[in-house]
């Protein structure tokens, strides 16, 4: 595993399993996959990851403390698939509707358990990135409090949108409620996660944000403003709302990435030319 370690490709794959992104990918997975008549297959997809993730941490650092979110992961997904391997038709129809948001609820329950007992679960993940000298910084702490609860909030989103379609449209399979709004919670909790760590560094050393640069507002919401226009483009494919509704997406789509990067470059194209002076 060492040699591997060394390589770039390696040290891609460490960077990617750092991030707590990992730990969540088999309830995300999970809760865009699951519907009627994919609750076996989604089950599945979930715990294969779950269990994928668990022992390639383990084998790049064995005898350090496994994480608590992806010890979640496998027992929560291996519940479900024994009691999908046992339940009746009934049951399996209830659990095709509502274990997206049963999943949902779950995570909530994670996120907001482990800042109760003072360790977001962020910070395991966190610890891997970071010097030793920081982890028990307030700045350190504050960021891994603070994008835990994002995480929460994120799922509880993604739940009450998957109840409403269910138990008020009365539609699993609705676009927007199962996938559009779900999709788009995660992807600006996603976004949070790699930006809010450089805004509490920046606020350290330097007192306040800039008006622009990979730290601005608009860094921030730039991949959720590009989610737009896939999303409207998906209404006119298939006609899952009116005409005006998909061409007003995408091109407030278009027009929200141009102004975002606009004010993430605000600070370099305000800056004197160096070579000028």
């Amino acid at each position: 595993m060492n040699a591997i370690a060394d390589t770039e490709a390696g040290r891609r794959l460490a960077g990617f399993l750092d991030n707590p992104v990992v730990g969540m990918l088999p309830w995300i997975v999970f809760s865009v996959l699951v519907g009627p008549g994919r609750f076996e297959f989604a089950v599945a997809i979930a715990l294969a990851i779950a269990l994928v993730v668990l022992i390639v941490d383990r084998l790049r650092r064995p005898g350090t403390s496994v994480k608590i979110i992806e010890v979640s992961d496998v027992v929560f997904f291996a519940a479900l698939a024994i009691v999908g391997l046992f339940a009746s038709a009934g049951t399996l129809r209830w659990l095709e509707t509502y274990s997206g948001e049963l999943s949902n609820f779950a995570l909530v329950t994670i996120a907001l358990g482990s800042i109760a007992v003072r360790v977001p679960f962020t910070v395991q993940y966190a610890r891997e990135r970071v010097d030793r000298s920081l982890w028990h910084t307030r700045g350190f702490m504050h960021t891994n409090y603070v994008i835990t609860a994002v995480w929460g909030l994120a799922f509880l989103v993604a739940a009450v949108a998957g109840l409403i379609g269910d138990l008020v449209l009365r539609q699993p399979d609705n676009i927007w409620t199962n996938w559009v709004i779900q999709i788009g919670a995660i992807i600006v909790a996603l976004r949070f996660t790699e930006w809010y760590p450089p805004v509490v560094r920046e606020r350290i050393h330097g007192g306040r944000p800039s008006r622009g640069g990979p730290t601005s507002v608009g860094a921030l919401f730039i991949p959720f403003a590009g989610y737009l226009v896939p999303v409207g483009i998906v209404v006119l494919a298939f006609g899952s709302g009116p005409t005006w509704l998909g061409i007003a997406l995408i091109v407030l789509g278009v027009l929200l990435v141009r102004a975002f990067k606009l004010d993430e470059n605000g600070d370099r194209t305000s800056e004197p030319r160096r070579d000028a002076e």
